[in-house]
């Protein structure tokens, strides 16, 4: 696109050619622009909150469409899958189409897609309409990103960045306690209906005052097909193994194998095909710079930390302390507050001081927070976990600002675009392969600390018999009070096995986050190119 063809656009971002971009400060409509830019962000909270809001409500929405244990999972499996497709998509539709265009759609089908899933009738039903609510709605995340970062003046970048560092922790924090207490106060339909509410204003918005850019239809000569069709069979495999395979016992399922070999043959294929096609899907250009491969290594670990804490902490609530979804959200809520009071002190901080450094802090506090918790017990709630979610959430609030300034400074304006879809395609794989590990991880230490429990009680011993022999006395309306009591001890066991198994589990997040710390010293300092005026980026 040229500068002539983005200054005829209904909100005109600025008056200067590119010739005295850098010279003269451009105009820029900040009522059009910050109305626009929030319908989009309610947008991208919208996209990324239906990821983790049905996980306290799957028992209730299992009874509503008659689903087994299995199937029921899939609720949010679906979701992902075409997710990760559109992601990187997106870039390249938003400089065919518009951001505008590209977002309404999305937006509009999404909000289709949710009224459909709350609708559902069979499992069969949820699973369609879940998946395309994922896929249409996976534009909405990373084009809020692209424009953060080129309809913004660089100054005013890092507030942006702030707001949407806000929204990607917040929504997957919250989302399981805003589901469970809709689920509770109304039904599980109105986890989807809610969308329609919120998603009217969007389209009010960003379909009045989000004039960003306009589109450049001579990209849809010669189309990647082939490349669309590798970049999917890639991700979905992938995705699929990593959200499965801890269940299914990774390559001794044959479903599991076959996915794996198809994403590792795809994945070569589709970035061979990028790197020749004159006009591909997803401009893998970026990781030419050393910042951005940084920055995307940053954003991946990011999202392991994100997702993984936000998984572990409420799986443990839920299995070793029998929490309901109200207490769990109660407990979590630390998290959130500690995001949002750390969020303005890392917009403030980024400005002044290295980002390498902040990342490096807000990873080793990540860390920190998470190594404390290895030595949890049963017995652990409110007020043990305050402090580690505490750390956590302001070092990944403090890492996530940080790293999105390191990703993108140094980039030009022409690549932020595919550049965007790329960062959030690594925080949402990230967070798939940290689920994936951490999943096998806790299935894999129950089973040995449990065995190790076992084998260190004495049978023989006194203590031991007097124990067993006292639940029995406690069983004995029971048919067999010597069973019932053997079964009871044996869930004593269960229990501290799953509870030692979450130990390790904190603990490996931990050393995942102090290594992410250190890797942060081969990035750069992130000196920006002079920056375009909003208009020149297309």
């Amino acid at each position: 696109m040229t500068d002539a063809a983005a200054s005829s656009a209904p909100a005109p971002s600025t008056s200067a050619s590119p010739a005295n971009a850098q010279s003269a400060q451009p105009e820029i409509n900040w009522t059009a622009l910050l109305l626009g830019f929030a319908g989009m962000v309610i947008g991208q909270f919208m996209a990324i909150l239906d990821i983790q809001i049905v996980a306290a409500s799957l028992p209730q929405i299992q009874a509503g469409v008659g689903a087994s244990a299995d199937e029921i999972s899939w609720i949010q499996t679906a979701y992902l899958i075409p997710e990760v497709v559109m992601i990187p998509l997106s870039g390249y539709l938003s400089r065919l189409w518009g951001t505008r265009i590209v977002f309404l759609a999305s937006c509009t089908g999404f909000l289709i897609m949710s009224v459909m899933v709350g609708l559902s009738s069979s499992i069969e039903m949820m699973i369609l309409f879940r998946a395309l609510q994922g896929f249409v709605g996976g534009a909405m995340i990373p084009t809020v990103f692209a424009v953060a970062f080129t309809a913004f003046p660089p100054e005013k970048r890092v507030t942006a960045s702030v707001i949407m560092g806000l929204i990607v922790t917040l929504a997957p924090t919250v989302g399981p306690t805003l589901g469970g207490h809709l689920t509770e106060q109304l039904s599980w339909h109105w986890l989807f209906f809610i969308n329609v509410f919120p998603g009217v204003i969007v389209l009010f918005l960003v379909g009045r005052y989000a004039h960003f850019d306009k589109g450049d239809p001579s990209l849809a000569k010669g189309f990647d097909w082939w490349g669309l069709c590798l970049m999917a069979a890639f991700l979905m495999s992938l995705q699929f193994v990593l959200e499965e395979g801890a269940k299914e016992d990774w390559f001794a399922d044959d479903n599991i194998l076959l996915l794996s070999i198809i994403a590792g043959l795809c994945g070569p294929a589709f970035i061979w095909r990028s790197l020749t096609y004159r006009n591909p899907i997803v401009e893998l250009r970026a990781f030419g710079n050393r910042n951005f491969v940084v920055g995307v290594l940053m954003t991946f670990i990011v999202g392991a930390a994100l997702f993984g804490g936000t998984f572990l902490l409420p799986l443990f609530l839920g299995r070793v302390r029998e929490y309901s979804a109200a207490e769990v959200g109660t407990t979590m809520i630390v998290s959130g507050l500690a995001m949002f009071a750390t969020a303005p002190f890392a917009g403030r901080l980024v400005r002044k001081v290295d980002a390498r450094i902040l990342m490096f802090v807000g990873f080793m506090l990540a860390a920190w927070g998470m190594w404390d918790a290895r030595i949890v017990t049963d017995q652990w709630g409110f007020w043990e976990f305050a402090g580690v979610q505490a750390m956590r959430g302001a070092g990944v609030m403090l890492a996530m600002i940080a790293s999105q300034q390191v990703t993108m400074a140094t980039l030009p304006p022409h690549m932020v675009k595919n550049a965007s879809g790329l960062v959030n395609l690594s925080r949402n794989v990230g967070g798939a392969f940290g689920l994936a590990i951490l999943n096998t991880s806790l299935t894999q230490n129950t089973a040995l600390h449990m065995a190790e429990l076992t084998s260190a009680i004495d049978q023989t011993h006194q203590g031991v018999r007097d124990m067993i022999a006292g639940m029995a006395v406690r069983f004995s309306g029971s048919i067999d009070p010597q069973a019932s009591a053997m079964k009871a001890v044996y869930g004593l066991l269960q229990k501290q096995a799953t509870t030692l198994a979450f130990g390790d589990a904190f603990a490996l997040l931990a050393i995942g986050c102090a290594c992410a710390g250190f890797l942060t010293l081969l990035s750069k300092p992130a000196k920006p190119n002079p920056a375009a005026a909003p208009s020149d980026v297309h």
